[in-house]
């Protein structure tokens, strides 16, 4: 299946472009769990057997999650779980309805397998977003694996009322969330990495928390390009405030070498990111003692690059790129590859895992 992904996407692509093309395959999979029986094929053919994990008081069938920006609206919410997706983040999502930045604004390279977006948190709003879910909540919740909501700024808040803009949407759509992820990391909105500051940040998770009245867990989204003592700053500034973990990273705005899609101005993220992503998760792992909860999201695509990621310090990981390379069989594949990565280290499950290169 992934070989005839590969070899349909490529002409799919060069027709329609990077984001058409990304609206196509989800629009499609969204049809899909529309069709009868069709749930029942899709989780036959790709759902790998479970590897289960019990953290923030939930259920993970297991570790791998789809990471935000790949189904902003939760839109497909039931066919990334029907693909094996242990967990969803979806979003993100902004108080504000906005378009986002100007089109084109999505690149692919396939040569370094990355993507480059200046997506600008286009999305319909947290009024919109909560009208959806609450038709597709209508008489169940329509999954069931965890279900992550990623927050982003409203580009027209100032950045001094930004507290206020994160917490009406923890207001909005506190009723659906399992955990709220606060993204204070994205480069594609101006000014927002500002709020990594400890200052700026205690205000976006306290008044995050006060809204928070199903009190689910809040997590912290973090970039990669931040010196080492600023990250242990975020770090220790989240945990204070009383969230529950800490994803890392986002994009980041270096560049491995000359390409012409990495000309474009925006986010990277795929394959070249691997390497940095795992330091930061290192760096946490290390100052935290393994003792706060890591989602590890950057340059996967392999089971591989997973073991590293938990090895390190991640609890959970997440993808996004590798979905767009390899397609869905990617997720069965990386789970496949660490029930036998488990196997081969003589361990039964996965918590045994978390920080092994460390000790």
């Amino acid at each position: 299946m992934g070989l005839f992904f590969r070899f349909l996407s490529r002409p799919v692509y060069a027709i329609l472009g990077s984001e058409r093309s990304h609206n196509f395959a989800l629009k499609s999979l969204k049809l899909i769990t529309y069709l009868p029986f069709s749930k029942s094929i899709l989780s036959l053919i790709y759902k790998p057997k479970n590897l289960p994990l019990h953290y923030f008081g939930m259920d993970f069938p297991n570790p791998l999650g789809l990471a935000a920006g790949m189904d902003k609206k939760g839109e497909a919410l039931s066919g990334w779980e029907c693909l094996g997706f242990g967990f969803i983040e979806m979003g993100g999502i902004t108080s504000d309805s906005q378009p986002g930045n100007p089109k084109p604004r999505m690149f692919r390279s396939h040569r370094n397998q990355a993507l480059v977006n200046r997506m600008g948190f286009n999305n319909p709003g947290r009024e919109a977003t909560a009208k959806r879910l609450a038709k597709s909540f209508q008489s169940r919740k329509p999954i069931q694996v965890p279900l992550f909501i990623n927050l982003g700024k409203s580009k027209a808040t100032p950045l001094e009322n930004a507290h206020e803009d994160y917490a009406q949407t923890v207001s909005s759509l506190n009723e659906f969330a399992d955990a709220f992820v606060i993204n204070v990391s994205s480069p594609n909105t101006p000014g927002l990495r500002s709020l990594q500051s400890p200052e700026q940040l205690k205000k976006v998770i306290e008044a995050s928390q006060i809204a928070n009245v199903k009190n689910v867990p809040m997590l912290v989204k973090i970039s990669p390009d931040l010196a080492d003592d600023s990250i242990i700053e975020i770090v220790d500034t989240a945990r204070e405030c009383g969230c529950a973990g800490i994803i890392a990273t986002n994009t980041t705005l270096t560049r491995p070498n000359e390409d012409k899609p990495f000309d474009e101005n925006g986010g990277l993220s795929g394959k070249p990111l691997r390497k940095r992503s795992t330091e930061v998760i290192r760096l946490i792992a290390e100052h935290t003692n393994g003792e706060w909860p890591i989602i590890g999201v950057g340059g996967i695509s392999t089971a591989d690059d997973a073991w590293e990621k938990i090895t390190h310090g991640a609890w959970l990981v997440q993808i996004y790129s590798a979905m767009v390379f390899h397609g869905p069989s990617v997720i069965k594949k990386i789970n496949t590859g660490l029930q036998r990565r488990l196997k081969e280290e003589g361990l039964t499950s996965l918590d045994q895992a978390i920080g092994a290169a460390l000790r």
